[in-house]
């Protein structure tokens, strides 16, 4: 029996904790908030959208950064055995829309009692308000060496952690799976990054991913609040296409949020910190411009003696008219009668790519995920293990891997915990 520490009671740590206690260790999961899974609480709005139940190969299709890594993970522990996890330690789950599970009672607290559940039925000993300040390496050789060495190599191995009241926790293999740097108030504070740096290893620059954008032109902040349903959305560097998708967006007093804009915000995040990006909404995706073009023409015919500022209302919403109307460049005030043809095609244009200036990222704060981490490269994707410390393992968001929206971030938790825990 080997003595295990687990360092971050979120996702991957409870999971890999449960798992490494299956095998016979004596586990000690040590989290430094009050109370575990304090992040997955937030997820999905507090309803906890825990995996996404797709085929295994699809997965990989939502992976945004290294999904070669996630090989083993994934196909050693998938959504149908995350699913089957849950199930078995008490939890009822449901499928929505695109693949996206559940609690049955749309409460993420569900989620947290099942893991909870694991854990106490495995005899996992969980320490709470325990901050890691240190993980204590030894040479293989047998001299001590702590945090701060540089040498390079299996030349060492992890054998126990320092805590903030200076106790010192004695391990034969140590699981940091602390999380990234999105919603810092949950514990995510970029501790495993630290120790991950400290103990020789390269780490990926973090940035926020999956978060609202920035724009840069004024008018914005007067759509705040406004959701658009069904528009497609197209991100562009020059003529570069980077980004397309259909579906949902919401105009903030500062730029754009909703489904759509998270994940165009993960697809565009190394671009978007080089320079601002163009996007351009299509305001009636189901409509050829030509087919709009009809459409506007027979909406005027209605309105022939109003002014072209009132005639809009069945073409989009109040909030988003007087801004069209500006951007159009018709005069507010001209009949519609006497709106040229050339004046109507540069409506419709506007309409089929309403433009945007994409001038940045919000903060950790209002990010879902963490971009970058742990590089991959010095772990086995086959055992989550280090390639230069013996007995250390990391798992879940302080590894440099993230995915889209739907369930997938926490599926890569959910396996990469799994796969660390089966492999120590």
């Amino acid at each position: 029996m080997s003595r295990v520490i687990v360092i971050g009671g979120g996702a991957a740590g409870m999971i890999g904790a449960a798992r490494a206690a299956e095998q016979g260790h004596q586990v000690l999961l040590l989290e430094k908030n009050e109370k575990l899974g304090k992040k997955i609480y937030i997820t999905g709005k507090g309803r906890c959208n825990l995996t996404n139940d797709c085929e295994t190969e699809d997965l990989f299709k939502h992976v945004l950064r290294n999904k070669k890594f996630l090989y083993s993970a994934f196909y050693g522990f998938d959504s149908r055995q995350a699913i089957g996890f849950f199930e078995s330690n008490g939890l009822v789950t449901k499928t929505e829309r695109g693949g996206r599970v559940f609690p049955q009672s749309d409460h993420a607290s569900d989620v947290i009692r099942a893991l909870q559940r694991a854990l106490r039925e495995r005899g996992v000993q969980v320490k709470l308000n325990a901050r890691v300040e240190e993980i204590l390496t030894e040479s293989i050789g047998g001299e001590a060496d702590g945090a701060g060495g540089k040498r390079k190599g299996r030349e060492r191995r992890a054998v126990g952690v320092r805590l903030a009241d200076q106790s010192v926790k004695k391990a034969d293999a140590v699981l940091v799976a602390t999380g990234g740097r999105s919603y810092a108030s949950t514990g995510s504070t970029g501790d495993g990054c630290r120790f991950a740096k400290e103990l020789g290893h390269n780490v990926k620059e973090t940035r926020p991913s999956l978060v609202p954008f920035e724009a840069q032109e004024a008018w914005v902040g007067r759509l705040q609040g406004l959701s658009l349903r069904n528009v497609s959305v197209r991100v562009r560097d020059g003529k570069k296409i980077l980004f397309e998708d259909f579906g949902e967006m919401l105009f903030t007093h500062y730029g754009v949020s909703g489904p759509l804009m998270l994940s165009a915000s993960g697809v565009v995040n190394d671009e978007i910190w080089e320079k601002p990006l163009r996007m351009e909404i299509d305001l009636k995706p189901a409509l050829s411009e030509e087919q709009l073009d009809r459409r506007v023409l027979r909406d005027f015919e209605e309105n022939l003696n109003r002014q072209f500022k009132n005639s809009l209302q069945k073409l989009f919403p109040a909030k988003l008219i007087p801004v069209m109307v500006e951007r159009s460049g018709i005069q507010p005030e001209k009949k519609v009668n006497e709106v040229t043809k050339e004046e109507r095609g540069r409506l419709v244009s506007l309409t089929k790519a309403f433009p945007l200036t994409l001038a940045g990222l919000r903060g950790f704060d209002e990010a879902i995920v963490t971009r970058g981490g742990v590089d991959v490269k010095e772990v086995n994707p086959s055992t989550m293990e280090s390639r230069l410390v013996e007995g250390l393992y990391f798992a879940g968001e302080v590894l440099d891997v993230d995915a889209l929206t739907g369930g997938f971030n926490l599926q890569i938790a959910w396996s990469t915990g799994y796969l660390a825990g089966d492999s120590i």
